[in-house]
């Protein structure tokens, strides 16, 4: 009986993060036990440095650009613990679509049985989530991705993006789609930055799966091309990312969110504006 393989989609605009949690969860998974396979699906190639020391791979388009049969193998790197690294690539930039790298790298490995034939138990898609269009929504519109998380702050661009997500996986929930996990709360260092995010899942039908602090030893590890775990392994934040990985892995029930539509979502964020200065001119009363 072939071993059920989970597969896990984790969107995030640019900036918020997003591979940094990843590589994390990979590297805490990988700590576990588990073989984990992290599949980079941002045109940049950079979701799997830091388990490999800050070093680039070739990606999957490269790799299809330079031969005409490719061997899968070839665009498989081992990073720490193990973790078999996969980077999908994209265009020159302004020349045709990012999202077509996600595309012909997923089609390769299925066509060679790839992920079977190294055992995995657990394969992390990476995918850039400013713009879910028709290439980066691949994991979610296809079902290659049994659960999706995505990362956010509480800052206005994060929600905005997540919250397309939202759309997009409502689109595809119907045809076989992947339906969401919940949200992985990333820099959030006070009750404010809680509170947003926690009010704006509970809008949307959905869960914070944790609560990720800002954190220097991040800073720290990522200058050394390293994930956290790797390079702080005692350290406070590591365990919350191991915590982060142990959810995921786990998880089991995901659902389909109900994202707000755009004017509900400008009402939404005037409202907190409007919350956030009333509280600063209480603080500046109360100081003076």
């Amino acid at each position: 009986m072939t071993k059920q393989i989970k597969q896990i989609a984790i969107y995030g605009k640019g900036g918020i993060g997003k591979s940094t949690t990843t590589s994390n969860i990979s590297a805490a998974l990988a700590e576990a036990g588990y073989k984990v396979m992290q599949f980079g699906c941002d045109p940049k190639a950079d979701s799997t440095n830091t388990l490999r020391g800050g070093e680039y791979i070739p990606t999957v388009l490269d790799l299809l650009h330079a031969n005409a049969r490719v061997n899968a193998y070839e665009a498989i790197f081992e990073g720490f613990g193990g973790i078999y690294c996969v980077e999908a690539g994209g265009p020159q930039p302004g020349v045709g679509c990012a999202g077509r790298g996600i595309i012909s790298a997923v089609q390769l490995l299925k066509q060679q049985d790839v992920f079977e034939a190294l055992d995995l138990d657990v394969v992390i898609y990476d995918v850039l989530g400013d713009v879910v269009c028709g290439g980066f929504a691949v994991p979610v519109r296809e079902g290659i991705a049994e659960h999706v998380f995505t990362v956010s702050s509480s800052d206005f661009m994060a929600i905005y993006a997540a919250n397309n997500l939202f759309k997009g996986i409502q689109t595809y929930s119907n045809k076989g789609g992947a339906l969401l996990g919940g949200v992985i709360a990333n820099s959030i260092n006070t009750d404010f930055h809680r509170d947003i995010i926690d009010d704006f899942v509970a809008r949307t039908h959905t869960q914070v799966v944790e609560y990720v602090p800002r954190s220097l030893s991040v800073t720290q590890a990522e200058l050394q091309g390293k994930t956290t775990i790797e390079a702080a392994p005692k350290s406070e934040q590591a365990d919350v990312y191991r915590r982060l990985a142990k959810r995921i892995v786990e998880h089991t029930e995901s659902k389909t969110p109900t994202p707000l539509d755009q004017q509900e979502l400008r009402d939404w964020s005037a409202s907190w504006a409007d919350r956030l200065i009333a509280v600063e001119r209480q603080s500046q009363l109360l100081a003076s």
